[in-house]
């Protein structure tokens, strides 16, 4: 690569003149196509999955396509990724007086998920993965655990093997929380399969979307009857496509439950982004391998996420870790400056360490369910995962766009090998 000009946030010109795209994927193949999906349910005035004049079937048409596509034989559509963890902790009935395991790094709603259920998280800390650390579950593990929420960060699997060897041996459920990680697999086998109920997302950001949207998929009927009758105020209106002569199968009674359904403008857009999703993660997945490679070959010293299966990464994110915080800050402000978008996950802190959850606030009554006499109590501080407070402040991300051109990923490679020599990262 030929001498590279002076850093933008030193003077010089940026690689870029404008900032790239953020981290939008399947938003950004949004076409003509999911317009007219939505138009023939707007035209049927069926908007809704149970009701109207000339339904047309996207949910459960959906539905039926995600099962299929996961191997997974029920498949529900609600209205959020986190109403799919709601709904997934409802049916296993997990509630208070309950612990349930969580990552140290996630999203806010895998946490406020469980807190929601009247459970409380307790949380194990990460690795170099960004994800789950195996060798930290015994730590959080007592009696009083009831299931643990596996959460695939920025399109990588976690370490199933030895997650699942360590759920079996105390024989808790497993809640796969798949919202970043759509597409990603584990030694070939795709994520959202490995759980005993599993969670999926389709909110704006994430590798398919219809801005907001969720997914819950088993094997179990059982658990998935009880997360139709729980997203749906206790009824389970399509018990005839399931329950038929020769299933053996039995449903159950009515039970009090929420609204957690998906719309049929949401099912009209999902079926169109089902047929997008190849081309989103190959072109994601591409990119990142390309750009991967570059670098490393540039900058020999430049060190990159640990992986634990690399053919099963989307690709969705580019993340370096750096010698330290304030090198890294220091390449998040050079990079910003040639006008590429990176950051640092969730403020640089693990999850436990927003506010509300570090002080166990709620909008209940005496903080209610943080009110349980367990035997064993929950304490939340400072340094409990020191390696999620070790590594995230070191770990910057950049985002892998599914339409990104071979000249764009040419680019990202300029400013990053531009960036790391003009500061001396390496």
């Amino acid at each position: 690569m030929q001498k590279l000009d002076k850093l933008a946030i030193h003077g010089g010109t940026p690689v870029r003149h404008t900032m790239n795209a953020g981290m939008l994927r399947g938003a950004m193949v949004v076409g003509p196509e999911e317009t007219e999906r939505v138009a023939q349910v707007m035209r049927a005035q069926s908007m809704s999955r149970y009701y109207g004049p000339d339904n047309q079937g996207a949910v459960s048409t959906f539905e039926d396509r995600l099962g299929a596509g996961l191997g997974m034989p029920y498949t529900l559509g609600v209205s959020s990724g986190t109403a799919a963890l709601v709904v997934a902790l409802k049916a296993l009935g997990i509630g208070y007086g309950d612990k349930v395991i969580v990552p140290a790094n996630t999203f806010t709603a895998t946490p406020g998920a469980v807190i929601c259920c009247n459970a409380v998280p307790v949380y194990c800390d990460m690795d170099e993965t960004l994800n789950m650390d195996p060798e930290d579950l015994e730590r959080v593990m007592d009696d009083e655990v009831k299931a643990i929420i596996v959460v695939h960060i920025n399109g990588h699997p976690c370490d199933m093997d030895r997650i699942s060897a360590f759920a079996a041996k105390y024989n808790l459920p497993i809640i796969e929380d798949v919202a970043q990680a759509f597409g990603a697999s584990y030694k070939g086998q795709q994520a959202g399969t490995f759980g005993t109920i599993n969670a999926f997302s389709f909110q704006m950001q994430k590798i398919i979307t219809a801005g907001e949207g969720g997914a819950v998929a088993t094997r179990d009927f059982n658990l998935f009857e009880r997360s139709v009758r729980y997203h749906d105020q206790g009824s389970f209106r399509d018990k005839d496509r399931y329950v038929t002569p020769g299933s053996g199968l039995t449903a159950g009674e009515a039970v009090i439950g929420q609204n957690y359904r998906m719309t049929e403008m949401a099912g009209a857009i999902m079926l169109e982004q089902w047929e997008k999703r190849d081309l989103i993660i190959s072109s994601m997945r591409r990119n990142h391998r390309k750009i991967k490679q570059a670098l490393k070959a540039e900058l020999p010293g430049i060190q990159f996420r640990k992986t634990v299966d690399e053919d099963g990464d989307i690709g969705c994110i580019l993340a370096l870790l750096h010698d330290s915080a304030e090198r890294a800050k220091q390449f998040v402000e050079a990079m910003t400056a040639e006008n590429f978008f990176t950051y640092f996950m969730y403020g640089a802190k693990p999850i436990y360490m927003m506010p509300f959850l570090l002080n166990k606030k709620t909008l209940e009554k005496n903080d209610f369910p943080f009110d349980y006499p367990f035997k064993k109590p929950v304490e939340y501080r400072e340094g409990m995962c020191p390696n999620a407070e070790r590594i995230l402040p070191r770990m910057t991300l950049m985002p892998v766009s599914p339409i990104m051109t071979d000249k764009e990923a040419d680019e990202v490679i300029e400013a990053v090998v531009k960036v790391y020599r003009g500061l001396e990262l390496v």
